[in-house]
Formats: C-alpha cells, structure tokens, sequence
C-alpha cells in the first residue's frame, strides 16, 4: 500500500544561515561608517565568514578569562567568536561608532558592548573584571597609526594578557602590521595564517605572543646590522686617514727634520774620494 503522499518527501532541514537583509544592513552600515570616517573604519565593508572563522580559529573557547574585541564593527567576527564556543558574558566588545554599538547590543544579548576609542582599551576595561584576558581580537586598521602607537597597543594588551595570551590582528597586506625588525615595542613572537583569499580583498591573520623569537635572539636587525658594518668601516677609515696624517705631519715637522743626520753633499766639480780595494784611492 502507497504512503501518504500529500506530506512529499522528507529533506533534511537546512542549515541555519545568516538572512540574506541582515548581511545587506550590515554592509550598508559599514559603507556609511566609512564615508563619515574612513581613517577610523579602515575597510570598506565589513570581514567575511571565512576571515572571522580565521581569526576565532586563534581563540581557545576553554580558556578561563575575558576576550576583547576591538573595533568588532558590525560583528562579523563576534559572530565567528560565539560559534566558536566562547560565552557571551566573556566577550568585551570595544566600539567608536555608537551606531555601531546600538546594533551589536541588540544583535548579541549577553554581550559586553564599551562604547569608547579602543585604543584606549585598558582605560575603558579598568575595574570591570580580575581575571587575565585570554586573548585580544584586532580588527583595527593598525597601518594608518604610528608605529609607537601600535607597539604601545601591543604593549597594552600583553600587559593585561596571561603569559601564554594571544593578540590576534588581521591585515590586508603581505606583512606582518606590527613590525617585526624594530627594538622599539616588547618582545614578541609573531605567526601567520595562510592567506584567507576567499575575504574580499584578501587577508591574513597575524597572531602575536609575548618573549623574543629564537630568530631575533640569534640574529639582530639585518638594517641594524647593516648601519653597524657602515659605522664601523668608517671609524677605521677615520683611524686609518688621522694614523696617515699623524705621521706626514711628524715627517714635515722643524723638529724632525733637525733630528735627521745630515748628509754629506758633494760639491759640484769636486773629486770623488771613493777608494777601490786595498784603499787606494781611485782618483786619477
């Protein structure tokens, strides 16, 4: 006998996607952020599923302390951070944009949402919690700052970070954003993803810990090294050229000169007193 075919046949239920009007609003927010500020927001639109899941991938959700996020914008990788299984209430979430912070209060209950610079992040963080961060998350567009600005966040995060935390930062460039060849920040050691050329432009992570590479004790600065050579090539050049002077006025001095033996000149037309062998006089 036939079943019952009014109920059609049995699919499984699809997976649960993020609604194609709420990645729209998303995008739409950010490129108005941008206008308004396009130093502050950094990119044109907001980081893709697979860059966010690039970054949580650095995030260990079994870790006890807070995560900060800083400059989360619309959310992207918050969302990524929570799939990941780290709870709400141990996200912290540093916004400028308080358009921004409005949509991610009503988008991610539960979670922290600071309104502030999040550069100044340990000012905006200072008695909300005791335990150490477990891992600081950058969505920040570090190349348009200083370098003293962005080794001072470095510096900020690893001073609220466990020893073995993580400060976890994307880019768009080829290298790493913190510069890695500079004596100016901590000591750090840095590791790269592989490139995520699915995000629209393409990107890489950069995930930073605290204490000196094994490469940068054994090797210096390869600039450094260079300026060092040149430095010292021309103070032997300096030595070399001031012994050489030195001398040719010691030569050219009345004092040497009258120190000299003096030397027997003939007078022009006198005879020669050599004498040949036996002593005899060779003169004519």
């Amino acid at each position: 006998m036939l079943g019952d075919l009014s109920r059609g046949p049995k699919h499984p239920s699809p997976k649960k996607r993020k609604p194609i009007e709420t990645g729209l609003a998303d995008e739409a927010r950010f490129i108005k952020s941008w206008f308004e500020n396009p130093l502050r927001a950094g990119a044109v639109s907001p980081s893709g599923r697979f860059l966010a899941r690039m970054m949580a991938r650095y995030v260990d959700p079994h870790k006890a302390g807070p995560v900060v996020e800083l400059g989360p914008g619309t959310g992207a990788i918050t969302e990524a951070l929570l799939a990941r299984g780290v709870a709400p209430d141990r996200l912290y979430l540093i916004e400028f944009d308080p358009n921004f912070c409005r949509h991610l209060r009503r988008r991610f209950p539960g979670v922290h949402v600071i309104e502030g610079d999040a550069y100044r992040f340990r000012e905006l963080l200072a008695g909300r919690f005791d335990e150490a961060v477990t891992s600081v998350v950058s969505s920040l567009p570090l190349l348009v700052k200083s370098e003293k600005q962005r080794f001072a966040l470095l510096g900020d995060a690893f001073d609220c970070m466990a020893a073995d935390g993580t400060f976890i930062q994307f880019t768009y460039g080829v290298v790493s954003p913190i510069p890695r060849d500079s004596s100016m920040g901590p000591a750090f050691r840095a590791e790269p993803s592989p490139p995520v050329w699915l995000n629209l432009p393409p990107a890489r992570v950069w995930v930073y810990r605290q204490g000196a590479s094994l490469e940068s004790r054994a090797r210096p600065n390869p600039a450094q090294e260079f300026f060092d050579r040149l430095r010292s090539g021309a103070e032997r050049i300096q030595i070399d050229l001031k012994r050489e002077f030195d001398g040719a006025r010691a030569r050219l001095s009345p004092k040497a000169r009258l120190s000299e033996p003096a030397r027997k000149t003939r007078r022009p037309g006198a005879p020669s007193s050599h004498k040949g062998r036996g002593g005899k006089s060779l003169r004519p």
